[in-house]
């Protein structure tokens, strides 16, 4: 008995697998959060050099002095980062008319902020405006690469210790570091503590969905992918939600870290994989899980009948490759998993450049800003739910290449629109991360489903080191913002173009069972490469009528 028989005959996707996933889910929700948080937190409010403090600056005459005092721009608004050089001048003059002829220089007193909409930022906190406005940028680099680092570590790790090892510490590293980072006083123990969050942000998104799927019948792993990627939007909306409610800064980071200490206590109750326990010599506790999980499902006499010698029988031979140790070098080892890994990398890098390319800085939008990111959301879960019927009945290849090709064709169309023309702007925009959210989804369920389950978790992690590399270089990319508002988007735009070729040379796994060793996938690439060959050699008519074949 396969061990996908073995979840079919306790129940299938039952109540257990309905609330394991559930369960998983909520996390990556509030996870989306803190990826996105800095749009809010990290909100660049209007300002304007400080006025000096002085009673001759009466709280009727303010606004009259501000104009004596400051130089107005383009837009009739404050210059936000120079003041008149002789300001006793100003406050001496008695003809109440601006002074000709006077130099300018950089605030010298501060900055005063528009709290309307939020009463404080971490702009606001630490004067990251004018020639400190780029350290506000490197706080999100920061962020991000932290959730480079946890790809890196954490998946190999969870490979070794365990996939509910790694996920329950995650918790609460992500709890007590987003939460300190809440109200921590320098910018520099900020910065760390949100470092420490990326890399538990890393662990929980790429244990949350190889659970999700190790416990999940290859029937319920498309729905079950897709939901992965549905609770991430549906986090978006949340997040707008909370950061309307909650306007300082110190408040929103906290709101949106504490839950993952509830997490973190229920996380003790979630099993750990049970395949891969089998694989490392624990069949005795795989049983254990699986006879409670026949039991939550109705399945509890189907669950007695299992045995450990059943659960090895069909898994000998992995279990015994398995004890061999595995690395990242075991992904580009062999032809197979190097041309999968190799078109993975791209995918996952060009997916994740271009996503938070478009994502990290909604206020370039001219909407509101709580608007535009639940519209964002709203329009992702829209796509996913679309992506969850086309990827059931199309495959994950067609999908993937579909959704990166027209995701690049949007983004470079909206690099090419005038930002004069505001609303096309915006939909374009929209609709492009939309289908970039498409493209991100399909590739969790795809990667997970490609990549056996002996280094399933060493490739995962690999992945999304390469997208979190690609959500870091966006990151700092966007420091040049300024100089290049229509470069960025053409190499946002290009990149998933790129990627969506890329992916063709993949394997289709709709319907077909997870390979549990790199043996496996490299037996499947030599079938495929046998029945290619065999076509080739056919007369033209037949390749002709394969091809409709194919098409159809």
């Amino acid at each position: 008995m396969a061990f996908n028989d073995v979840l079919k005959s306790i129940g299938g996707v039952g109540c257990f697998q309905i609330l394991h996933t559930i369960l998983l889910l909520v996390p990556v929700a509030m996870l989306s959060c803190h990826n996105l948080l800095q749009n809010f937190t990290g909100a660049v409010p209007e300002h304007h050099c400080k006025l000096p403090s002085t009673s001759d600056l009466n709280h009727g005459s303010r606004a009259h002095f501000m104009k004596l005092f400051t130089s107005l721009n383009q837009d009739h608004k404050p210059w936000r980062c120079v003041q008149y050089q002789k300001a006793k001048d100003l406050l001496s003059n008695t003809t109440n008319r601006p002074l000709k002829g006077k130099m300018m220089e950089y605030c010298k007193e501060g900055w005063t902020y528009d709290r309307s909409i939020f009463s404080s930022t971490i702009v606001t906190e630490w004067n990251l405006v004018c020639d400190q406005r780029p350290w506000r940028q490197v706080a999100r680099s920061i962020y991000m690469t932290g959730v480079l680092l946890g790809a890196l570590v954490f998946g190999s790790l969870a490979d070794n210790l365990g996939r509910m090892e790694i996920l329950t510490w995650s918790y609460l590293q992500m709890g007590v570091a987003g939460s300190c980072a809440a109200f921590l006083p320098t910018y520099d123990g900020y910065c760390a503590f949100r470092f420490l969050c990326g890399v538990a942000s890393s662990a929980i998104s790429v244990n949350s969905i190889s659970l999700i799927l190790e416990w999940m019948p290859k029937h319920g792993r498309t729905l079950a992918g897709n939901f992965f990627g549905f609770s991430y939007s549906l986090g978006q909306i949340v997040l707008a939600v909370m950061a309307y409610m909650i306007r300082d800064w110190r408040w929103l980071q906290f709101a949106v870290s504490a839950p993952f200490v509830i997490f973190f206590i229920y996380s003790w109750w979630l099993p750990e994989s049970a395949r891969w326990l089998i694989l490392r010599g624990d069949p005795c506790k795989a049983l254990k899980h699986l006879r409670k999980v026949a039991q939550i499902n109705g399945k509890q006499e189907e669950g007695e009948k299992l045995t450990p010698e059943m659960l090895c029988s069909e898994m000998q031979k992995d279990i015994l490759l398995i004890k061999s140790s595995h690395s990242v070098l075991d992904l580009v080892r062999t032809p197979a998993m190097r041309r999968m890994s190799l078109c993975l990398v791209l995918v996952w890098f060009s997916s994740n450049f271009a996503y938070y390319g478009l994502s990290m800085d909604l206020q370039d939008f001219g909407l509101s800003i709580f608007l535009t990111q639940a519209l964002f959301g709203g329009v992702e879960m829209a796509a996913k739910l679309m992506v969850m019927l086309f990827m059931t009945f199309v495959g994950r290849r067609v999908m993937q290449f579909g959704s990166l090709f027209l995701a690049g064709v949007m983004v470079l169309s909206y690099g090419f629109i005038s930002q004069e023309m505001q609303m096309l702007c915006t939909v374009l925009a929209v609709t492009g991360k939309a289908f970039l959210a498409s493209a991100i989804t399909c590739m969790y369920l795809y990667t997970g489903e490609l990549y056996p389950t002996e280094i399933r978790q060493t490739g995962m992690g690999f992945s999304a080191m390469n997208a979190r590399l690609g959500s870091a270089v966006a990151s700092a990319l966007h420091l040049t913002g300024d100089f290049s508002a229509t470069i960025l988007p053409m190499i946002f735009g290009i990149t998933p173009i790129i990627a969506g070729f890329f992916s063709c040379f993949l394997l289709e796994t709709k319907d077909s069972a997870l390979a549990d060793t790199i043996n496996e996938v490299e037996d499947r690439h030599r079938d495929i490469s046998s029945e290619v060959e065999e076509i080739e050699n056919e007369p033209w008519s037949h390749k002709v009528k394969v091809h409709l074949l194919e098409i159809s």
